[in-house]
């Protein structure tokens, strides 16, 4: 993929996501007082108390961060925050103009939390931001590389719903707001990581190679021989490892007992396999 047309995308999918989260926000969780947590949360106190326009205060809030990150993570990430920030606010204050489509607060939490989860993941994954939580994620994955963005975010979003909390004085908005930030959590885990998750399969027997040819032969999958050692009985075995799908864990479960019924299998989730068959 050429840079101009990776640039085009992620711009189209700064603004797209911030619609959704738009969508997320003015019609099921703002019209309930839900909080969905970061920059948006605080807008939403100011919004209630002091009436300002909540995407002014969205985009006013964020200065100091787009300071910030323009010195950790550089102009073109700053460019499309600017624009995912300015798409959220001006989106906000036009959808906030028509009805919401619930008033019932359990259906806002749920639907407001998963839409907004989405449209920030898409705004995500597509190296930007719409200020706020997201922003801060963004800047410390660079000098972190192994943390969860979703954790920071989650964490971020319980600090300003419990402020949302002290403010409003209503304990109930803050429950439902909690379910609201845990599900925008999951669902940027599920569109980051997938839902569905590759099995590892890991075979300890005494007839290795009968079971190795058996499920490369009647399961189409590859194995690989790993040498460790059993401490109880202090002998050397070769261990076999299988990445298989999940369509494939009872054939290959089946192969292994048919051939040895004492063979010792440990199945576990992987959350990304690549290479041959992936």
């Amino acid at each position: 993929m050429c840079k101009k047309r990776k640039i085009i995308i992620e711009i189209l999918g700064t603004i797209l996501g911030a619609l959704i989260m738009a969508i997320g926000i003015s019609l099921f969780l703002l019209p309930n007082q839900l909080s969905s947590g970061g920059v948006s949360g605080i807008a939403t106190i100011a919004y209630y108390i002091f009436n300002f326009p909540m995407g002014v205060v969205i985009a006013t809030i964020n200065i100091p961060l787009f300071l910030w990150a323009f010195y950790k993570l550089g102009k073109g990430f700053v460019l499309k925050s600017i624009l995912g920030t300015f798409s959220l606010s001006v989106f906000i204050d036009i959808l906030d103009k028509l009805q919401p489509l619930t008033h019932d607060k359990f259906l806002a939490c749920i639907y407001g939390g998963i839409i907004t989860g989405f449209g920030s993941a898409i705004i995500l994954k597509s190296h930007s931001s719409t200020g706020g939580s997201e922003m801060i994620s963004n800047i410390l994955k660079k000098i972190r590389p192994n943390i969860r963005m979703s954790y920071v975010i989650m964490i971020f979003d319980i600090v300003v719903v419990t402020l949302n909390v002290i403010f409003l004085g209503k304990i109930e908005i803050g429950l439902y707001s909690g379910i609201a930030i845990y599900l925008m959590g999951k669902i940027i885990d599920i569109v980051f990581e997938g839902i569905y998750f590759t099995k590892l399969i890991i075979i300890v027997s005494d007839k290795n190679e009968e079971i190795s040819k058996e499920i490369g032969d009647v399961v189409k999958r590859g194995t690989t021989g790993l040498y460790g050692k059993g401490m109880y009985t202090n002998s050397e075995k070769l261990v076999l490892m299988c990445a298989a799908s999940r369509g494939d864990v009872a054939k290959v479960k089946t192969v292994a007992r048919n051939i040895d019924p004492k063979s010792f299998i440990v199945i576990t989730n992987s959350r990304e396999v690549v290479g041959l068959g992936f």
